[in-house]
Order: C-alpha cells, then structure tokens, then sequence
C-alpha cells in the first residue's frame, strides 16, 4: 500500500511540474553593430518559436505593443526611433475587433546610437512585449538587457 501512495504521489508531483513549467517561446539576443566613428547600431533581436508571433511597437487596437525603453546614459544619444526589421504582417483579429500587426519567427528591432565621447559605456534598457498563437496569448512579459560599446 505505501509503495502505491509514494507512486500515485512521484506521478501527482510530476504531472503537476509539468503543467507548471512557464512557457518562454521568445528568445531574445542583444548586439552592438559599429557602424562609423561613435555610432552603433543596437540589434535587439527576438526568435519566435513556430506558430508564434510577437506584436509591433505599433500592433493595433487591442494586444500589448512591443515597448523598448532605454535607461538614461550621459555618454550616449539616441538617434531616431527604435525600427523593425522583419516580415510584418497584418491581420485583422475577430477577438480584438482590430487590424493588428505583428512578426512571426524573427523581427530585429534597431536603434542607432552615437557616443558623446570616446569612453566605453554600456547602453542598458527594458523590452516588454506581449505574444500569441493561434490557440491564446501569454500575459505581457519584460525583459532587460544591457549591450557594451568599447567606444573606439
């Protein structure tokens, strides 16, 4: 009898971590691109798993954007908006009543920076963003991410 309770129990535990496992299928990697004297090029790229998608800084009525927030640094400037590359899509969503626009497998978002001086700093910042499948959405998640510039 106690070997059929600790085995009801081991397969209870299990069962139940894995239904608690967070689902993450967004990965993001961070780079900095040199691309004349003082300036970068910041690539904060997200790769979706299949059948997911990520919504653009401007998604439409409804889902959350993707927002990229940049911690204040005295020895950087930020040159222009944050811009998307990728394969946008847009599709008109019967839950959200809207047309929204959002990437599917990868989207790199870049934003140029240029150095006041020559020291290296470090540009550091927060991408909330929110994603979907065709099934259902996972709540708004952020992350932070810091890039080094050498400065040189």
């Amino acid at each position: 009898m106690k070997i059929l309770s600790l085995t009801i129990s081991f397969v209870l535990f299990t069962i139940a971590g894995v239904f608690a496992q967070i689902e993450n299928p967004v990965k993001w990697t961070y780079t900095a691109k040199k691309v004349s004297d003082k300036v970068y090029e910041i690539h904060m790229q997200a790769t979706l798993d299949p059948k997911w998608h990520i919504y653009a800084q401007e998604a439409g009525e409804g889902p959350e954007p993707t927002v990229i927030s940049f911690t204040k640094n005295p020895l950087l400037k930020l040159d222009e908006a944050t811009k998307e590359v990728g394969k946008l899509e847009k599709q008109y969503d019967e839950n959200f009543k809207s047309v929204l626009k959002f990437y599917a497998n990868k989207v790199d978002f870049v934003q140029r920076v240029k150095l006041k001086s020559s020291a290296a700093t470090v540009l550091k910042g927060t991408i909330s963003y929110m994603v979907c499948n065709d099934r259902k959405c996972l709540p708004p998640k952020e992350v932070t991410f810091s890039v080094k510039l050498d400065g040189k």
